[in-house]
């Protein structure tokens, strides 16, 4: 959840509300190919406490997605399934990119942050050091010899 508290009584598309007589109608299929849809796992919906099934908005879409792929596109229930479960896998594999995507900006600020917090820790009075290059250069050092008086 994002953190708010959402009215238990407001309808997502993901609220089970339709039993199957009405999901039935509402995809266009007959209560018992729902019931053998629900058996080989390709569209889940909610149990009641009697065990009674209770559709949402959203299995009604993947019903008629369902439908559509194995009456339009000829593709069999077990191709329907594994497409399914692929397109749930992208998803899943989407939102958890889109995280980490947020969790990589927030650490990147919070990097900028502190980096800004050292430079801004810097005494001024001090300078950049340069190194000084090496030579393979041999100096002598002599001192003066002191004249006489």
């Amino acid at each position: 959840m994002d953190g708010r508290r959402r009215n238990p009584y407001e309808l997502t598309q993901d609220t089970p509300v339709y039993v199957i007589s009405v999901a039935a109608q509402l995809s266009g299929l007959h209560p018992q190919t729902l019931r053998q849809y629900d058996r080989l796992g390709l569209v889940s919906p909610d149990r009641t406490a009697g065990r009674g099934r209770r559709y949402s908005a959203r299995d009604i879409e993947l019903l008629r997605q369902v439908q559509q792929l194995s009456q339009d596109e000829g593709i069999n229930l077990a191709g329907i399934k594994r497409i399914i479960e692929l397109e749930n896998q992208v998803a899943a594999l989407q939102a958890r990119a889109a995280e980490l995507e947020n969790a990589l900006d927030g650490a990147a600020a919070a990097m900028r942050q502190r980096e800004a917090a050292v430079h801004a820790s810097y005494r001024r009075d001090l300078v950049p050091y340069q190194e000084v290059q090496q030579t393979s250069a041999l100096v002598v050092w002599r001192p003066k010899r002191q004249q006489p008086d």
